[in-house]
């Protein structure tokens, strides 16, 4: 086993077990289990190490993987050993610690078109080690179902229609997906590994700088998308947003969804999603991009109990929570490169415009510009400043420019009024575009 030490470490990358970040309240070690999903065992085993080499905190990210937080020089050598023989640390190199995400209903979910769990794999063995590929890299495998991955920023997308899989490139110039063309299921991870090899040559070759596809130069992204040789197909049908919590009945039994506010998880809950797995359950839990915990195989008489007992143990139950449509950051301090309270202002955020937030409305607080709980857009966005204000871009990400500079009181002010997303763009009449 090895570890880049200490000295070596730096902020701004993809961190992973061999590489833990620096961060405000210690070493943040970041899991990458394959489709998010953990055994009971593995789960529990997780918690014991938060508990002995950490702080006790974990975070579920947008990309399914699990934080250990405040881990220490002294502990982490500890931590490393126990889960390398746990199997849990990614492989050695410099690429990709997962390259594809899936929903977390896959292989469940009664209006998947295809098995994305396996699609996912093919390209996993084929592409996950091709030297070339950033650190940060992924690719959305998109069975079609319940929970569409069109909002997670992924440098290519999957998705599944009745005939066959639409690819798209993640597209900054449109800030959304540009579709490219289509393939058969049986030749997607195929099709895939021509434009990922094509992409990683570039790199390798000088001939790019551009670290994710949408940073990538026009003429480069058709190349890549010839080299796939793909079909003519038309853009799938938009689908709602995914759900963030509550119960869906599935092919067997049910799943139900337990969200976190922020993706925040004290080792306690997860103890407890993994005794309700067990007692209610399959013995399984998948971490969602949502930033919950999906517990899948419960039976239909035992989904209000554990409903209950998920409420009390502090886990959002309610789809209609405005809390679900705030997205926020660890914050500052927890974060060493954060320049406000995240967090904290996005609840005090929350009191003012709880009805807006109801109806779906996405408000993201980013205590600095990195953006890393939400590399997509969002009907608000709000970047830290070093002043403690914050960079203000409706209908942006936290990468879009901003001229308007507000305090969280004056943010307040504004969105007091506010009922409807036409009163949220009115309310910054600054940023209109």
């Amino acid at each position: 086993m090895s570890a880049h030490p200490v000295s070596e470490r730096r902020r701004g990358w993809c961190p992973g077990v061999r590489r833990p970040m620096e961060t405000g309240d210690g070493l943040l070690v970041r899991l990458h289990p394959f489709a998010g999903r953990l055994t009971a065992d593995r789960a529990r085993l997780i918690a014991e190490a938060a508990r002995e080499f950490g702080n006790g905190h974990l975070d579920i990210t947008a990309r399914a993987n699990l934080q250990i937080r405040g881990v220490s020089d002294e502990t982490y050598p500890g931590l490393l050993a126990l889960l390398e023989r746990e199997g849990l640390v990614e492989p050695e190199g410099e690429g990709p610690n997962r390259l594809t995400i899936v929903s977390p209903l896959a292989g469940l979910d009664l209006i998947d078109h295809c098995d994305a769990l396996a699609l996912a794999q093919a390209i996993e063995d084929r592409a996950g080690r091709l030297d070339g590929l950033p650190a940060k890299f992924f690719v959305a495998v998109d069975g079609g179902g319940l929970m569409p991955l069109d909002p997670i920023g992924a440098d290519l997308h999957l998705v599944a229609t009745r005939e066959d899989y639409a690819i798209a490139f993640d597209s900054a110039a449109s800030k959304g997906l540009h579709w490219i063309g289509a393939t058969s299921p049986a030749c997607a991870a195929e099709a895939v590994l021509p434009i990922l090899a094509d992409f990683a040559e570039m790199r390798l070759k000088g001939r790019t700088q551009a670290r994710r596809l949408r940073d990538l130069e026009p003429v480069l992204v058709a190349e890549l998308a010839a080299s796939a040789e793909l079909a003519s197909a038309i853009p799938p049908i938009e689908r709602p947003a995914a759900p963030r919590a509550g119960s869906f009945q599935m092919r067997h039994g049910h799943a139900v969804l337990l969200a976190l506010p922020f993706g925040r998880c004290s080792t306690a809950q997860l103890d407890q999603a993994v005794e309700w797995s067990e007692r209610f359950g399959q013995g399984e839990i998948r971490l969602s991009f949502t930033r919950g915990i999906l517990l899948p195989g419960i039976a239909g008489e035992h989904v209000l109990t554990l409903l209950a007992e998920a409420s009390r143990a502090g886990f959002i139950i309610d789809p209609d929570d405005p809390r679900l449509s705030l997205i926020a950051c660890p914050g500052k301090p927890d974060c060493g490169s954060a320049l406000t309270v995240a967090p904290a202002d996005a609840l005090r955020l929350a009191s003012t415009c709880s009805d807006l937030l109801r109806q779906g409305t996405v408000v993201h607080v980013s205590g600095c510009p990195k953006g890393c709980a939400h590399p997509g857009g969002a009907d608000l966005t709000l970047v830290g400043r070093d002043d403690g204000r914050y960079d203000v871009v409706p209908s942006g990400t936290t990468r879009d420019a901003s001229s308007l500079h507000l305090s969280v009181d004056e943010i307040m002010t504004r969105l007091l009024p506010t009922k409807t997303s036409a009163d949220l763009h009115r309310a910054f009449p600054e940023n209109m575009r």
